[in-house]
């Protein structure tokens, strides 16, 4: 049992208590054991961890730490893949706490329903992500450093040339992010497209114009693939295609769009 210096982390919820988590397996490195928990027919993936590293101050000065968030990211994604490799479950955002194991088990009952839904609904299917990327034109040669150019409407020509040029790409970008959007739907029972990422994730020099995530039937694993690896064929000059998986699918969680 927990107390007072303890909190109940809580990973995943799946419908059934076997087949038993591998053997191993860690979780926190300040926790306890990762055990499953009853929870009425549902049963939690839980972790016991120490109450004042995991209270909303601690975690969110470990948060603000971009190492010790990716740790914390990957500890819990471990955990979640392992309990789902061989049963479906649904996987619970970082962090999902509560004061003890009574606490854990009436919020987790309060959203039975929920769970029994997406359980449904991710049954027999992994997650897909599909990005494309355009990488940025070469930019136009600058004016010569000194004297005048050959005339202001010259200049000014090649200013709005470069700012077509960069329109038309761009637009000719998101052609090509439709249509690779289009083309997984057609195998994938679900999909969601996410707002691009910036810069600051993807580089100065190219921009992403495509962040989707897909819900693929197990069945379809292949089909989907070779799908995607001949949208990436077709691409043109200048943008590029990445596809990763297969995952648990977090992005399906929720309620179907």
């Amino acid at each position: 049992m927990t107390d007072a210096a303890t909190a109940v982390c809580v990973f995943a919820v799946r419908r059934g208590r076997g087949p038993a988590l591998p053997a191993g397996l860690t979780g926190h490195s300040d926790g306890g054991e990762v055990r499953l928990m009853a929870a009425g027919d549902l049963w939690a993936v839980v972790q016991e961890v120490p109450a004042a590293g995991y209270d909303d101050a601690a975690l969110r000065a470990r948060c603000a730490d971009p190492a010790e968030l990716e740790r914390l990211a990957r500890t819990h994604h471990a955990v979640v893949s392992a309990a789902a490799a061989e049963w479906r479950a649904v996987p619970l955002p970082l962090a999902t706490l509560y004061h003890d194991e009574h606490g854990a088990r009436t919020g987790l009952l309060a959203h039975a329903d929920r769970f029994d839904t997406v359980l449904r609904r991710v049954a027999e299917h992994a997650e897909w992500a599909v990005k494309v990327h355009r990488e940025a034109p070469a930019a136009s040669p600058a004016p010569p450093p000194s004297g005048r150019p050959r005339g202001g409407r010259d200049y000014l020509d090649r200013v709005r040339a470069r700012q077509r040029a960069q329109e038309s790409g761009h637009e000719t970008a998101l052609r090509i992010a439709d249509q690779v959007d289009n083309a997984a739907r057609e195998v994938a029972a679900e999909g969601v497209r996410r707002p691009p990422h910036g810069k600051e994730v993807t580089g100065e020099r190219r921009s992403q114009v495509l962040n989707g995530a897909y819900l693929v039937p197990l069945a379809k694993a292949t089909a989907f693939t070779e799908r995607i690896a001949r949208e990436r064929e077709a691409l043109p000059a200048g943008c590029t295609l990445e596809l990763a998986g297969p995952w648990v699918p977090y992005s399906f969680t929720g309620e179907p769009a």
